[in-house]
């Protein structure tokens, strides 16, 4: 066996090992792992990652063992760590679509009884359009960097060939799952709030009107009250999003 062999052969486990968990995670990351990019990109991020890093965690790479099996359950628990952590970080990028489901049920543009077809049953054109906009606004606003710095730092935190803590991984799944959902009503509450008085309304006066069809008249005005307020309040739903995607990225384990 030649030098270069058996160089290559030195640096196979570690390469296969970084590669395990940073091609996990690409492949959930926001921004970065959208099922829309195309395979081909997404597998040369996560080459290209997987080489920039590997001369820096070369050190701290563990024993090669004797036993394939045993290697085999090392890159299984990289794959696992690898998920776990694009997926808590994707949780905060499904906050925005989530949240223009919510908008969508209270201005009468979607509906539980009156599926969509062409998006599925659980989607409407407002979270498609919101769902889109979450990569595009982490690509441009270059907020896409912060969940790669983590990894980076996670292999510091865990080091390659450790399996993922069960305590600590659940407390931090957890807490990303609450986050989400709070960002995602707390983004959807002014028109949870109209929404609310205005059926409030329209009961009070399908009470007092029993023979008027209250469903048919109000909803139009309903659809265009929900559209304007969407106009005006569209801007600060992103921006709102964004700060606090910026917050939740700097804070994920192994970033700061």
């Amino acid at each position: 066996m030649n030098p270069v062999q058996a160089a290559l052969m030195d640096w196979a486990p570690a390469f296969a090992l970084v590669l395990a968990r940073v091609g996990a995670a690409m492949a959930l990351l926001p921004g970065l792992g959208e099922v829309v990019a195309p395979a081909f990109v997404r597998i040369g991020l996560a080459l290209s990652l997987t080489i920039l890093l590997l001369p820096d965690l070369q050190p701290m790479m563990p024993p090669v063992p004797a036993a394939g099996l045993s290697m085999g359950f090392m890159v299984a628990g990289e794959v696992i760590t690898g998920l776990w952590f694009g997926w808590v970080a994707r949780m905060i990028a499904l906050a925005l679509p989530v949240g223009a489901q919510f908008i969508g049920f209270m201005i009468g543009l979607s509906s539980v009884l009156q599926p969509d077809p062409e998006l599925g049953a659980q989607s409407s054109a407002l979270g498609k359009l919101f769902e889109i906009a979450a990569p595009m606004i982490l690509l441009l606003s270059g907020l896409y960097r912060l969940p790669l710095t983590a990894l980076d730092g996670l292999f510091r935190l865990i080091p390659p060939g450790h399996m993922l803590p069960a305590a600590d991984s659940s407390e931090i799944a957890i807490h990303a799952v609450g986050t989400g959902f709070s960002l995602a009503l707390q983004l959807a509450s002014p028109f949870v709030v109209i929404g609310i008085v205005w059926h409030l309304a329209m009961g009070q006066i399908a009470r007092i009107v029993s023979r008027m069809q209250i469903y048919f008249v109000s909803m139009p005005g309903q659809i265009l009250a929900g559209l304007a307020s969407l106009m005006v309040t569209g801007g600060a739903i992103i921006l709102a999003w964004r700060d606090s995607a910026q917050a939740f990225l700097i804070a994920l384990p192994g970033g700061g």
